[in-house]
């Protein structure tokens, strides 16, 4: 049985007011930078530190899963209330966590972590789906890419899909350490939305903090210090 979030967390740092998400989406994406995605399963508690972002800002945004204000029974998560936990599937087998922000159809999705809690819970599942021969996963390969960090977590659809981060007991997210207030923060174009046109493809949407090893796809950018 999973461990409730009440025998957990009476720890200040936990996110718990919705106005933390009420936020412009690109806004949300570089202030969930440095805070800490924890996830719930009958496994036990995995956490990592948010490393990387990507903003997704509703109907306006070719790249987009609402854009056009398309709002599905798949993409439903994107119009609720702000902090509400959006998981949707890719290439039929993996999936990808979001975060909705302020706007109809905004989003952050979290694109990497770095392993803090059950790295030994992570590994287990991540080379549960690498190839027999492959050879023993790195801690920095663990949760480097929006896919991977969900199998890390043991983050599913059925899972947390539609579920509040400030009030689930199985996904929440808590805030920076001390140290992490004072990062410096890249930005650059979003991974893999060609189809989304050029205006919207190259708009510096994605968010990155400046030299961390598990940042997906490290690429030299204008660096914004976090204010």
């Amino acid at each position: 049985m999973a461990t409730k979030r009440t025998k957990l967390t009476e720890s200040p740092i936990m996110i718990t007011e919705e106005n933390f998400f009420n936020q412009d989406c690109d806004i949300l994406a570089r202030n969930l930078l440095g805070c800490t995605l924890v996830s719930v399963t009958d496994k036990g508690v995995c956490s990592g530190k948010i490393v990387e972002t990507e903003a997704y800002l509703g109907g306006e945004d070719k790249g987009a899963h609402s854009y056009g204000g398309k709002r599905t029974a798949k993409n439903e998560s994107m119009f609720l209330p702000p902090g509400t936990s959006y998981v949707y599937h890719i290439y039929g087998m993996y999936c990808c966590y979001n975060v909705s922000a302020k706007g109809e159809g905004a989003a952050v999705l979290v694109r990497a972590l770095e392993p803090v809690k059950g790295k030994e819970i992570m590994t287990a599942r991540r080379e549960k789906n690498r190839k027999t021969n492959s050879s023993k996963i790195k801690v920095v390969e663990l949760c480097n890419g929006p896919s991977k960090l969900t199998q890390a977590l043991g983050i599913t659809k059925a899972g947390v899909d539609r579920q509040l981060v400030t009030t689930s007991d199985l996904i929440w997210i808590e805030n920076r350490s001390q140290e992490d207030y004072d990062i410096s923060i890249l930005s650059g174009p979003r991974i893999g939305i060609d189809y989304a046109g050029p205006e919207w493809s190259m708009k510096p949407l994605r968010f990155y903090i400046n030299d961390n090893p598990f940042v997906s796809v490290p690429r030299p950018s204008k660096s914004k210090k976090k204010k």
